[in-house]
């Protein structure tokens, strides 16, 4: 094969390359900005009682309140029935009211597990793979940086000049399930 030949052969996957690649840095001024003012909202937020939605990969809904700090969160659905997840550190435990059963859950491995570390960084352990900004929304996808294929965590964040409100949480897992929570009353 000639040069000319692999050109040819390879110039089309050259725009897919270079967009894996640009999202890979994260390293412009505003991108760290964006990183920072999300890692001083995690070292600052309390939420205590806060209406939900969550919306699971089958399709189910459910509903409830929960309670988020760094590396404590608990979450009661009132919808479709009592149940709980309590996760607190390296570990989780998810009741179910309905048939009685208890799942305990690991998250040194799971996406969830992002979002309890105290405090939560946003480097080193972590890496924001994706920045987006909408008028008055900012977005972080996180994975973990020694295996991100073990799944994802994309916030969403409504803005103001010095304000952030987390108001989504998508989670995917290592199977592509997507778990959806949306913050607030409706």
């Amino acid at each position: 094969m000639t040069v000319w030949q692999f050109f040819r052969r390879y110039a089309l996957l050259l725009p897919v390359l270079l967009t894996a690649c640009a999202g890979q840095g994260m390293q412009g001024a505003s991108s760290r900005r964006d990183i920072a003012r999300v890692e001083a909202y995690f070292q600052t937020v309390d939420l205590k009682a806060a209406p939900f939605s969550q919306v699971w990969p089958d399709g189910a809904v459910g509903s409830g309140t929960l309670v988020y700090r760094p590396g404590y969160l608990d979450m009661r659905f009132t919808e479709p029935h009592f149940m709980t997840l309590h996760a607190e550190g390296r570990h989780a435990v998810f009741s179910d009211s309905a048939n009685g059963a208890e799942t305990r859950i690991g998250l040194a491995h799971n996406p969830l597990g992002l979002l309890l570390d105290n405090p939560v960084r946003l480097g080193g352990a972590v890496t924001v793979t994706d920045i987006r900004r909408a008028p008055g929304v900012l977005q972080l996808s996180l994975a973990r940086t020694d295996n991100p294929s073990q799944g994802l965590v994309t916030l969403r964040f409504h803005e103001s000049a010095a304000h952030l409100s987390l108001y989504e949480v998508r989670i995917v897992d290592e199977r592509r399930r997507v778990t959806l929570i949306t913050l607030g009353s409706g």
